[in-house]
């Protein structure tokens, strides 16, 4: 997992190449207090099998430089990775934490692996729920939460002073925008979220939480800011009106594949980062449901 400090800011940025996830750790250089945002725990999906290089990566950089950590942070239930957010809550302490509107992504996602029997859709996984306009802090460092759905119903932006964290609602203007043909995604909710995002103070740094490259860029990508976004998004920039993005949006995701890890990165993740409980063999189990055309 490479890691780089990002611009003059307090944010070091980590990229799993397996999952084009970059995974953060926020730092407060006064108190050494910091914070993680959307960190990865590698799956090998042939085989089963879990491992922590990305995630002790992340772990070998808090202990290395001293830190605390109070806040292991997803802005949203991941279909594309899985979280390593207990394994590090094990390894450093902090608070997991997600959006209050978890509840309706595990709802949802019970009914499709059947789980409701021993399974609560209410977030009660998580050691913090955030809402709309809550804040945090991290040592001397003041964030506020604001609540961007429309990929799922409980995306987060983490905002603070000057930069923000915006999941996968947005990519580099170069890629785009987040599907949202996941249960409880809208595409006219998501435009209306960007437009909340793209309200910030135009040099604010936007940090992705994926990038994949395009067919003329090679290199990944990971910061932008709100200027950028507005002036050059494919998918959203400034002129383009709600009825035009949301009928690119549904026309486009229509014709998406589904997320390589997203039966076993929702059923990992919505249990924020616990394993599915053993059964009567021993065995940990992810459901994959199977459907007949």
């Amino acid at each position: 997992m490479e890691e780089k400090l990002s611009s003059k800011l307090p944010v070091h940025s980590f990229f799993d190449p397996a999952t084009f996830t970059y995974s953060y750790v926020v730092q407060d250089a006064v108190s050494n207090s910091c914070a993680i945002i959307d960190s990865v725990l590698d799956y090998d999906a042939p085989s089963g099998v879990t491992s922590t290089r990305s995630a002790d990566a992340l772990v070998a950089f808090v202990q290395d430089n001293s830190l605390n950590l109070e806040w292991i942070l997803d802005t949203h239930i991941h279909a594309d990775h899985l979280s390593a957010a207990q394994y590090l809550k094990d390894k450093l302490g902090g608070e997991v934490a997600i959006g209050e509107c978890v509840g309706a992504v595990q709802s949802a996602f019970a009914k499709v692996f059947n789980i409701f029997d021993d399974f609560g859709t209410n977030g009660e996984q998580f050691d913090r729920l955030f809402s709309d306009g809550s804040s945090f802090s991290i040592g001397n460092l003041s964030a506020r939460v604001m609540h961007t759905p429309g990929h799922t119903p409980a995306c987060l932006t983490f905002v603070f002073d000057g930069f923000a964290f915006v999941g996968d609602t947005l990519f580099m203007p170069d890629y785009g925008t987040a599907r949202t043909d996941f249960p409880g995604g809208d595409a006219a909710t998501l435009y209306l979220s960007i437009q909340k995002i793209l309200s910030l103070p135009a040099d604010t740094v936007l940090y992705m939480c994926h990038d994949y490259g395009t067919e003329t860029r090679k290199e990944f990508m990971n910061e932008t800011t709100v200027a950028e976004q507005s002036e050059s998004n494919i998918h959203i920039h400034e002129g383009i009106s709600e009825g035009e993005f949301v009928k690119f949006r549904e026309t486009r995701d229509a014709t998406l594949r589904t997320p390589a890890l997203l039966y076993p990165a929702v059923q990992f993740n919505m249990r924020a980062g616990v394993y599915p409980r053993a059964e009567s063999n021993g065995t940990r189990y992810f459901k994959i449901p199977v459907r007949e055309q």
